[in-house]
């Protein structure tokens, strides 16, 4: 059974805590990660599948095919999901569906952010413990794996310890706190004093967290633990900056470190937007440097994997996967859907339409070089009448058609957005006109070649 005694853990972290990002935290030395927070009724439209070629466990977004959270045998006995909900049923099936697949369930009772307050999420729950506590026991009592929680401290130790003890009298195996208030933000100092009250007085291990301005090397996660008087130090910021700082033989140069990240998220085929924000997050500053900026300008894995000596292992090990058949983003259309939906097939008709499966990705482009703009434009000055726009919609997917000149145009590839799909069909419709080559299209990253 997980214990929670003397641990070093990667922290939830919004878009940083996938898949790669916490088997690289283990690699180096973490004993526990956790993912970044999960919303209840995102997963609950979610289906579990076996990923037969990246041996990986997926729960793949019913209504378009995105991947919720994947996870594998690796992490298996050391990765905590982190719950986003403010309803004990709805945490409960969420749970039920991965308590075989991670190691234990945290609910997250500590995000300030507007999205998770709204929804009566993270912070919002501090201000109600009874709710909370509903929850957690919910929890408890019907899961065979342990149950956590992560909170913010309150306005004073005496109230955060009152808070705490309604919580651990739900059951919880371990309680993580974040030493600021709801109102506090990084550039706020951590309040260790309070973390270490409570720790004082509970009998369960309380995981310190906020003290990244103090850690800028592994020893110092030391220290911060005794700051605290914790059983355990949780990092967020420290690690996301660098997650060497989990190895004790001392931190790696950062350019080894996105290397190894990078290998990692072409092994698990992560979205090359996602791997774009966390090198973004490792870079930070360097951003703003001739190699940064040709790094923003990546739109593709093998492009971001390029700048870093990659390239061709990433170009190889796609290609490998695309020829298994690996089924990710590109690949999703209405009829992988389950139940699939056929009915998409006759929705409208493609007979005599010009077809090419491309992507459009909206960082590729300014606001006055749209495709729809560029189309509309060379329309104009050719006297020709403007196109017109019919998109079909299948859950979340959209595929648009466009009639110009008297042909017609759609990219076969299904978006997530109206508008993106009329986008994608201009984009096809350039391309047949000659106004963006093949190459300009790898470049944008809308072709996969």
């Amino acid at each position: 059974m997980l214990t929670y005694e003397n641990k070093i853990i990667l922290a939830p972290m919004v878009r940083i805590g996938t898949l790669p990002m916490r088997l690289l935290a283990l690699r180096y030395g973490a004993d526990l990660v956790y993912t970044e927070e999960l919303i209840d009724w995102k997963f609950l439209r979610s289906k579990r599948k076996y990923n037969e070629i990246l041996k990986t466990v997926d729960f793949v977004d019913q209504t378009d095919g995105t991947i919720v959270f994947r996870t594998c045998d690796e992490e298996k006995e050391k990765v905590i999901l982190q719950l986003g909900t403010c309803d004990a049923e709805r945490a409960l099936k969420v749970a039920k569906l991965v308590e075989n697949d991670v190691a234990a369930i945290d609910i997250n009772m500590g995000c300030p952010k507007e999205f998770s307050i709204k929804g009566g999420m993270g912070v919002a729950l501090l201000a109600q413990p009874d709710k909370a506590y509903n929850i957690l026991s919910t929890l408890v009592n019907n899961i065979s794996i342990p149950v956590t929680c992560k909170i913010r401290i309150k306005d004073t130790p005496e109230e955060t310890l009152k808070l705490v003890e309604k919580l651990v009298s739900s059951g919880i195996k371990a309680i993580a706190i974040h030493g600021r208030t709801k109102d506090e933000r990084p550039q706020h100092a951590v309040h260790p004093d309070i973390i270490k009250y409570v720790a004082q007085r509970i009998s369960i291990p309380v995981i310190a967290n906020g003290g990244s301005k103090e850690i800028e090397k592994h020893s110092d996660i030391y220290k911060f633990k005794e700051m605290t008087g914790c059983s355990s130090v949780m990092l967020a910021r420290a690690a996301e900056w660098n997650c060497s700082i989990f190895r004790k033989q001392g931190l790696l140069p950062m350019d080894t470190v996105i290397e190894e990240y990078l290998k990692l998220a072409v092994e698990y085929d992560n979205a090359p937007a996602n791997t774009k924000y966390c090198v973004q997050n490792i870079l930070r500053e360097l951003q703003d440097t001739p190699r940064g900026r040709q790094f923003l300008d990546c739109q593709t894995l093998e492009q971001i994997c390029a700048i870093w000596g990659l390239g061709e292992y990433c170009h190889e090990k796609q290609s490998s996967y695309q020829k298994q058949g690996i089924q990710g983003r590109w690949q999703v259309s209405p009829e992988d859907l389950e139940p699939p939906q056929k009915k998409a097939k006759s929705d409208i008709c493609t007979a005599d339409v010009i077809q090419k499966k491309v992507c459009f990705i909206r960082a590729s482009f300014s606001d006055t070089n749209l495709p729809k703009t560029k189309l509309h434009a060379w329309a104009g000055k050719n006297g020709i009448s403007l196109p017109t726009y019919q998109t079909q919609q299948v859950e979340k997917l959209f595929r648009t058609i466009i009639t110009f000149d008297n042909k017609k145009y759609t990219s076969t590839f299904w978006e997530k957005n109206k508008k993106f799909a009329e986008q994608g069909a201009a984009l096809v419709c350039l391309f047949h006109l000659g106004l963006f080559t093949e190459e300009d299209l790898i470049k944008f990253g809308s072709i996969i070649k």
